[in-house]
């Protein structure tokens, strides 16, 4: 068991930043994950309800990556303006973070495409939200 969080940092559309914060909500019952890590520096320690909520989502993202990987809209993601994506910060285990961080470095080489719209389409699939809904 980790005894410490790191911090991983997403760019989102505001579809799936909302859908983020209501998984943070229902588990964890964070009211704003947009600025619940803000003036947080890591490591986030172990025990933090915020914490503990956006390790099990990114564990389970990269649980099923590739599941993700093959549903995911990439298409809509990439027709969104670029100042349409929001950075948000999720907390993990570190192995988590850094296997997170390779993931998606590597869809987004594959795709030949930018991070933001690779966290994006796989974050929206995910939650089961259409990232460039209005």
């Amino acid at each position: 068991m980790t005894e410490q969080f790191s911090l991983l940092g997403v760019y989102v559309s505001r579809p799936v930043a909302d859908a983020l914060s209501e998984a943070a909500y229902e588990s964890a019952g964070v009211l704003d994950l947009e600025e619940y890590f803000a003036e947080t520096t890591a490591p986030v320690p172990v025990g933090d309800p915020g914490a503990e909520a956006t390790d099990e989502i990114v564990a389970d993202i990269l649980t099923r990556f590739p599941e993700l990987y093959d549903a995911a809209e990439f298409d809509a993601a990439e027709r969104l303006e670029p100042d349409a994506f929001d950075l948000l910060q999720l907390a993990a285990a570190p192995d988590r973070t850094a296997n997170a961080r390779e993931r998606f470095r590597a869809a987004a080489t594959v795709r030949d495409a930018d991070l933001r719209t690779v966290q994006t389409a796989i974050l929206a699939a995910a939650l089961e939200v259409d990232p460039a809904r209005s």
